[in-house]
């Protein structure tokens, strides 16, 4: 537990509030950086346009600005990405069916998310 120290009166005052303040800080700060972002569409964009997502199984996934994706995992598949409303959503051809998933961020971890609750994760390459 972090021991903050508030002084009552003008002298004191400051110095107690900055205490309060970087104990309340460093409090906060493991909780908030452990936490999961959920992004609208904007954010989507920002975090996966002209990016490459990695996975745990070693595949990879390139998130062109013009809206092809593609995913390679010992061969390249072709498909397209795009946003409706605050989903990501993606179809891989010869399919024409949309499948649609919110998304998180954890610093440069990534997270879809199904309308089922199942996830998938990766992480955002530099």
């Amino acid at each position: 537990m972090i021991g903050v120290t508030y002084r009552y009166g003008a002298a004191g005052k400051g110095k107690g509030m900055r205490r309060l303040a970087m104990g309340l800080a460093l409090l906060a700060g493991p909780a908030i950086a452990q936490q999961w972002q959920p992004l609208d569409g904007a954010g989507i964009t920002a975090a996966l346009s002209g990016r490459v997502v990695v996975y745990a199984d070693g595949a990879r996934q390139d998130f062109k600005p013009d809206g092809q994706t593609i995913y390679t995992k010992g061969r390249d598949s072709l498909g397209h990405w795009a946003l409706r409303g605050d989903l990501y959503c993606s179809v891989w051809p010869p399919s024409d069916i949309w499948a649609c998933y919110a998304v998180a961020v954890q610093g440069t971890a990534v997270k879809f998310i199904a309308a089922d609750g199942s996830e998938t994760q990766g992480a955002i390459a530099p």
